[in-house]
């Protein structure tokens, strides 16, 4: 049975940027038709800060969201998802958000680890899928521009939505509100959809990982647009596939707007080199290889796209690509294989940092996949009452991590029902969560933060901001007994 598609464009305000550490304090969306017209009224929550976490101050000041806000207004984490699982993702929804791929999607996955649910079933699963407008933006700005005003920052193309709406005379008055910038992502998808259907039409289309697979895959030279590119160029390059990654779902393809001459002859370990990048003014040449991941709906097109308008837009030159290629071809397969032997040993040096760096529980999202009997288990913890989820509950989880998720998801969502010893343990987690570490714990440095920002901020209500998260921080210390210490 055919189900109805349909866009759910959302935000995020988050007490951060880190998705691992950090939490969504407010989620906000609108549902709408393809055609961009509204289904149904907006989607407005706030989700409760729970009392292991301090938020950067930086981002309260930016969002003017307190934690005492989502305390008093809120619903936990596992109440938000419950409403998102049957209200929200609907079978056919497209998800879609600006910068949504990077940011938002992210914490959205985070939080349905950390609260017993597939993280990522919500954007396949049903012909459930997900989009990204920041992309769509970049390539827009790069091929067909027409119609359409762009801003710049200190001579440079600025693409950030609060930007664009002030360019074009879309109500945003509310920036890094929620809501208000999902009203805003959806009028700029309409400004962009009236005046160039068909680029819109096509990058719909790419955010199907096999379709954007069989376009890369191709070995034809194709447009290119990612924030990872610089503003010289319009964040547009045109790239070509070198080989499938050997772990993610994408490709590794090189910049052709790059001379290959130079790294053609390098060794593995010399390539390595060249990967990193670094600020360093004389440092040699950066390879220009890319990880281009199939799922995360990237901004692709033929080769045939790029008029001479956009060439001299972005300052492509077609010739010179096509000489650039045709030295690459000369690489061949050796080429290709110490590439991917380069890439092995920049893969086993991360693991070595993430394993020295003792990920917490929190933040494992990424170490492995469930086994079937832990899948299943994941709705049975989800359905119990609060009273039931015991530490005998969690003996059967194979994974670790489920086991150790699950007192912080009872202590967190249902901190009414802990006994006297599952309280105790949960002041101990908190006290190792906010003050280990000394003066690099979390306290110390909420607390300097606070501080520098007192001594900058002048108006009256960032001031508020900073005191309340002053009296939030110490209303939320760990109160350790005698027999918890």
């Amino acid at each position: 049975m055919s189900t109805t598609r349909t866009f759910f464009w959302y935000d995020l305000e988050t007490s951060g940027i880190n998705p691992r550490e950090d939490r969504i304090m407010q989620f906000a969306g609108q549902r709408t038709s393809l055609e961009l017209e509204p289904i149904g009224d907006p989607v407005n929550i706030l989700v409760k800060l729970p009392d292991d976490i301090l938020p950067q101050p930086d981002a309260v000041l930016l969002t003017g969201i307190t934690p005492q806000q989502t305390l008093a207004d809120g619903v936990t984490e596992a109440e938000f998802l419950r409403t998102f699982t049957s209200e929200i993702a609907l079978p056919g929804t497209i998800f879609v958000g600006f910068n949504s791929v990077r940011f938002d999607d992210e914490f959205m996955r985070y939080a349905h680890y950390r609260n017993f649910y597939d993280p990522y079933a919500w954007q396949w699963k049903e012909d459930r899928s997900r989009w990204d407008l920041l992309d769509v933006v970049r390539m827009t700005r790069a091929l067909r521009p027409e119609g359409i005003k762009w801003p710049t920052v200190d001579g440079k193309p600025g693409n950030r939505l609060e930007l664009l709406t002030k360019a074009n005379g879309i109500e945003h008055s509310n920036a890094h509100d929620a809501l208000a910038d999902v009203y805003a992502c959806i009028e700029i998808a309409k400004l962009i959809r009236k005046h160039q259907p068909k680029l819109f039409s096509w990058l719909i289309d790419m955010r199907d990982k096999s379709t954007a697979k069989k376009l890369v895959s191709s070995r034809e030279p194709f447009v290119y647009s990612s924030g990872k590119y610089d503003n010289e160029h319009q964040k547009t390059t045109v790239a070509v596939y070198l080989t499938d990654h050997p772990k993610k779902q994408g490709a590794l393809v090189y910049d052709l707007r790059h001379d290959p001459s130079a790294f053609l002859d390098l060794a593995p370990k010399e390539l390595v080199d060249r990967w990193r990048w670094t600020r360093e003014p004389d440092a040699a040449p950066r390879l220009p290889i890319k990880t281009l991941q199939f799922n995360r709906c990237p901004a692709v097109a033929p080769l045939g796209v790029l008029d001479p308008d956009s060439q001299k837009r972005t300052g492509l030159d077609l010739q010179l690509i096509e000489k650039h290629r045709a030295v690459l071809k000369q690489g061949g397969p050796d080429f290709v294989n110490r590439v991917l032997e380069a890439l092995q040993l920049l893969d086993t040096a991360q693991a070595k940092r993430q394993r020295s760096a003792k990920t917490d529980v929190d933040g494992q999202l990424y170490e492995g996949f469930y086994d079937t009997q832990d899948t299943n288990l994941l709705g049975v913890v989800r359905a119990a009452e609060p009273n039931e989820l015991t530490p005998e509950f969690s003996q059967g989880f194979h994974d670790g991590r489920l086991k150790a998720l699950l007192p912080r998801y009872k202590a967190r969502n249902y901190a009414a029902s802990l006994s006297p010893e599952e309280r105790s343990a949960w002041e101990l987690h908190r006290h190792h969560a906010l003050l280990d570490g000394g003066e690099k714990s979390r306290l110390a440095q909420f607390m300097h933060r606070l501080s520098e920002l007192a001594e900058n901020e002048a108006t009256p209500d960032k001031k508020f901001l900073l005191e309340e998260l002053q009296l939030y921080a110490e209303s939320i210390m760990p109160m350790l007994d005698d027999a918890t210490v």
